[in-house]
């Protein structure tokens, strides 16, 4: 990988630390919790979004033994269209809740590592550093699940229930499991009977077309330009860049989605097992940041289990053979009128002459 981080290094970065990947382009850690408000109570009063920040930003701040900083910007609230109309059970509004700052994951892996060094001879391994940066930050991730779910917040009488859950997009460990049991069971197509089946395609959704984009040439993503970014997590054999116009467009909330054309959908095929992990062990759980850009972009990663490309490489043989079985129909058409012309004439190529008997 001359261009790009090996395997190792990969395998070496903690989910606490950022990654460069090149064109200015960085990837930076966070914890993502996905938020769903209900109701606790008969009132019918609507949901006040800014009490509601400024309550869970305290609560961060004063419930953990290491302060959690968040700021407003990174809890962002939507609430459901039509709320009239909704039953009473249904939930109001849901909120994604962004945590950047990771220095208390840090701080405590740090403090056990010291109590590990003093009861341990010899020095502590920067694989130690790595293993003890992840443990935390999944203790913690899961900690923050467990204090938040179910909780009830009283907006000045006017309680709401909070349901907290961790996004299929940032647990890499869920992902893992679905495409173990995925092949496990058989339901692969494609590969050969035999074949180790294995995944290699990362699918990425929500980012900004002009990020992947020739500078001063177009504001369209740029095959080269996203090919060259993605070299840096491993070999790719495949990769196909879009337009990704319904990203957040359900219909449900308030917020109507993205401007159509500012979004990119990058499907990535890499041509070993281990770099596909790699890299999508290293793009969860981080956002996507640009040298000079203020915006934090927050991306939808998962992994392929419909084979976007052997079925791209499908539909294109399909429409070869039905462009050829069109052709070969329309020459069949043709072919008598062509023979009748042809017959009207004789061998010296002059219209045959009619004699009265």
């Amino acid at each position: 990988m001359s261009n790009g981080k090996t395997a190792k290094q990969l395998e070496s970065i903690p989910p606490t630390e950022a990654v460069d990947i090149s064109n200015g382009l960085t990837l930076s850690p966070r914890i993502n919790l996905l938020l769903t408000i209900h109701r606790a109570d008969t009132t019918v009063s609507p949901l006040d979004e800014w009490k509601l920040k400024r309550s869970l930003i305290d609560y961060l701040k004063t419930s953990f033994s290491h302060p959690i900083t968040l700021p407003e910007e990174d809890l962002v609230i939507r609430r459901f269209k039509d709320l009239k109309k909704r039953k009473r059970e249904d939930p109001v509004a849901r909120a994604s809740l962004f945590i950047r700052d990771l220095g208390f994951v840090k701080a405590t892996a740090e403090a056990e590592l010291q109590v590990r060094e003093k009861s341990v001879v010899g020095e502590v391994r920067e694989e130690d550093v790595v293993e003890a940066l992840e443990k935390k930050f999944l203790e913690w991730r899961k900690l923050l699940v467990e204090k938040m779910d179910g909780m009830e917040v009283n907006l000045e009488g006017v309680r709401f229930r909070i349901s907290v859950a961790v996004p299929d997009s940032d647990n890499f460990e869920r992902m893992k499991k679905q495409w173990e049991e995925f092949y496990a069971f058989g339901n692969s197509r494609g590969y050969s009977r035999g074949a180790k089946q294995e995944p290699d395609t990362v699918i990425l959704k929500g980012v900004p077309s002009r990020w992947f984009a020739e500078p001063r040439v177009s504001s369209k993503p740029s095959m080269l330009v996203t090919h060259t970014i993605f070299s840096t997590l491993g070999k790719i054999r495949n990769l196909s860049v879009a337009e990704d116009n319904d990203l957040g467009r359900d219909g449900d909330d308030e917020d109507e989605g993205m401007v159509a054309g500012l979004q990119c959908k990058i499907v990535v095929q890499f041509e070993k097992y281990k770099d596909f992990y790699n890299a999508l062990k290293i793009l969860c759980s981080r956002a996507l940041l640009k040298e000079g850009s203020r915006l934090k972009v927050d991306y939808e990663v998962t992994w392929d289990k419909d084979g976007f490309f052997r079925n791209a490489r499908s539909h294109a043989q399909e429409k070869n053979v039905r462009i050829a079985t069109n052709s070969l129909e329309q020459h069949r058409k043709e072919a008598p009128r062509w023979q009748t012309r042809i017959s009207r004439y004789g061998a010296d190529n002059a219209r045959t002459k009619r004699f009265k008997d």
